[in-house]
């Protein structure tokens, strides 16, 4: 690998190329059920959250769907101009503002969810529930050691403005 010598470096940056690779070979094959229905992966990830979980603030959705403040803003805008979503301010602190589903969100979710989850099954069956488990737990931790600060190198930091 070009400037890189060190063995662990190259074996972590094939694997994250594999898990990038996986990772878009998973949503190209959900994403025709979801576009068939007018949805991206992230208006399915806000209507999914609040059907599970109930009213969301934009923070809670956020931290849910992992999209930034101001995608998450764009993103429940067009779910309510579509009528799938309601924003509702809280009598109890006028700051917050919840996102609930509508009753037309909620039809939508309820049919379109379990053919989703279906579809998400089908798109990892490549792996065995045991493998699949195993996956899930090494890619949490990979997840939380990722969340770290990241370091910067000193090659990047004489680019970085003051």
């Amino acid at each position: 690998m070009f400037g890189v010598a060190d063995p662990d470096i190259e074996i972590s940056v094939a694997t994250y190329v594999k898990l990038l690779r996986a990772a878009r070979s998973v949503v190209a094959r959900l994403e025709p059920l979801l576009a068939a229905n007018g949805l991206t992966t992230t208006q399915l990830g806000v209507l999914e959250a609040i059907l599970h979980r109930g009213p969301l603030t934009h923070r809670q959705l956020g931290r849910k769907v992992l999209t930034s403040a101001g995608n998450l803003s764009d993103v429940i805008d067009k779910l309510e101009t579509r009528g799938l979503v309601r924003r509702v301010r809280c009598p109890e602190d006028r700051r917050l503002v919840h996102v609930d589903l509508t009753d037309s969100g909620r039809c939508l979710i309820e049919r379109l969810f379990p053919d989703h989850a279906r579809d998400i099954a089908r798109a990892m069956s490549g792996l065995d529930p045991a493998k699949l488990a195993e996956l899930g737990e090494l890619l949490r931790t990979l997840g939380m050691a990722a969340a770290d600060p990241p370091l910067v190198t000193p090659c990047l930091e004489s680019h970085l403005p003051p």
